[in-house]
């Protein structure tokens, strides 16, 4: 790679960045190419140079959150034993990444989907994607941990999934608006009691 293409690369991420920062704190539809370029100290065509409309950087930010999140709890996880210590693994570091990042910046999966909810077009498809996406991965880990007889073998995977869904959702409320100190402790140990209504 030529030092030209690393710099327009790493000026690209940074674009991407700063859009992240601005749409965890301020939604999705607050991003507009001027206020990014003012943010990282370029020009508006500069911007739009390297990322292309509106739309398109809203998707690279929906796709960068989507990549951070998969770096941090997703991908580390995958060092443990297929089944209950993957899962558990799992939940734990997203838990962890509430209250160390979402707590501060928003958590774009929550809030897009508050904000996105009610309106049809690509945005809100690449989102629901995204989402579709995760669950499905912790579906496939579910299926695991009851295929390993970690999980009792009637254990419904999408309700297992849903379950643990709403108990991150309901951590982001409280992290983020009740700025509850004690909330991701709380959140483990309701997982951990949930979790063993299905242990085998």
């Amino acid at each position: 790679m030529d030092a030209k293409t690393q710099k327009s690369e790493l000026t690209r991420a940074a674009i991407v960045g700063a859009a992240l920062d601005l749409a965890a704190a301020e939604g999705l539809e607050a991003l507009s190419l001027q206020v990014v370029a003012d943010r990282i100290g370029l020009s508006k065509s500069g911007v739009f140079s390297r990322i292309g409309s509106r739309e398109a950087l809203q998707k690279a930010v929906i796709e960068e959150f989507g990549r951070r999140f998969l770096a941090d709890v997703f991908a580390p996880a995958m060092q443990q034993p297929k089944g209950l210590p993957r899962l558990n693994e799992i939940v734990r570091r997203w838990i962890i990444r509430v209250r160390d990042v979402e707590a501060h910046t928003g958590c774009l999966y929550t809030a897009g989907a508050f904000e996105l909810d009610d309106r049809e077009g690509p945005l809100r498809d690449q989102l629901l994607d995204e989402v579709t996406r995760w669950r499905a991965a912790l579906r496939r880990t579910v299926l695991q941990a009851i295929e390993a007889g970690h999980l009792k073998a009637d254990t419904d995977p999408e309700q297992l999934v849903g379950e643990a869904c709403a108990l991150v959702m309901g951590l982001v409320h409280d992290v983020r608006f009740l700025r509850d100190p004690r909330a991701a402790e709380r959140t483990q140990a309701s997982w951990l009691r949930l979790l063993s209504t299905y242990q085998a």
